[in-house]
């Protein structure tokens, strides 16, 4: 790989791995909410709170395929053999 497309593939891999750690902790922050959450506000926090990992998760899976096609795209292109479709 050239030096550009390292460059690509190192902000592709931030970008993914910064996605999954706010997946995570977004769960883990969904979990003790439903804990510690004030009475009135905990059902509503919580259902917000799942929504936005489900979302966030949705959205991460799209990205992480999408990196890996990337990725692999690249990779035949250095190798010289180039799958067919």
């Amino acid at each position: 790989m050239d030096a550009e497309t390292k460059d690509q593939l190192r902000l592709k891999f931030y970008t993914v791995a910064f996605h999954l750690n706010a997946v995570i902790l977004l769960a883990a922050l969904t979990a003790m909410a439903l804990f510690f959450a004030p009475e009135p506000y905990r059902l509503p926090v919580v259902l917000v709170m799942v929504l936005l990992v489900v979302y966030l998760a949705i959205t991460f899976r799209r990205k992480y395929h999408e990196t890996k096609a990337w990725l692999n795209e690249h990779a035949d292109e250095e190798k010289g053999n180039k799958k067919p479709p």
